[in-house]
């Protein structure tokens, strides 16, 4: 049954440092016949100035790739994906100071960027059709950076299935039965998205 997760390939986001590296998301759906895993990978640009000085404000970019949503994984109907949720933390030895959003076609909704505690939260509400094209917008985090002597390093968030950095609701229809399945996945292993000397 872990079918039910592959259409999630999709949907992984992020990646390490310079054009096109890619991302490894371990993921997990919670369905009504039991928990089912997968890992994840998926391609990215993410860029950030190589060295700023103290006190200085800079920009991470990441740009995220377009994809397709299956319409159907081994016999099994991917009706939509629904209300995705992606986290960045403010990385270490900077200060948040703002972060937008730019572009991004076929996700039926406005998405939005916020800061919720200590991450940057990209929400898309959906429904996103299986079998459609999409592209989610591209995300760039304005921040200050700290002290003399650090390296910035932008990750993802999440450690496990209960601490996730990425988390969606898939719904799904094998025969005659229709459900929704909540997927959670983090990053696995977890290198930088980008690297910013302060000197």
């Amino acid at each position: 049954m872990a079918t039910y997760c592959s259409f999630a390939v999709t949907l992984a986001l992020l990646a390490p440092i310079n054009a096109q590296p890619i991302a490894t998301y371990a993921c997990r759906a919670n369905t009504k016949f039991g928990q089912h895993t997968v890992s994840l990978r998926q391609a990215v640009n993410a860029t950030a100035p190589a060295t700023v000085r103290p006190n200085t404000r800079f920009t991470v970019a990441v740009d995220l790739q377009p994809g397709t949503l299956p319409s159907e994984v081994k016999g099994f109907k991917l009706q939509e994906v629904r209300d995705l949720a992606l986290r960045l933390p403010v990385p270490a030895n900077t200060s948040y100071v703002s972060a937008k959003l730019s572009g991004g076609s076929g996700l039926n909704s406005t998405p939005s960027v916020q800061l919720d505690g200590a991450d940057v939260v990209i929400k898309v509400p959906g429904p996103i059709p299986g079998g459609a094209n999409y592209e989610l917008p591209t995300l760039a985090v304005r921040l200050k950076s700290g002290r003399r002597g650090t390296t910035v390093e932008t990750k993802l968030r999440g450690t496990s299935y209960n601490d996730p950095g990425l988390t969606f609701q898939a719904k799904i229809k094998w025969k005659f039965l229709t459900t929704t399945a909540p997927v959670s996945c983090y990053p696995n292993p977890n290198p930088a998205l980008t690297r910013t000397r302060v000197q």
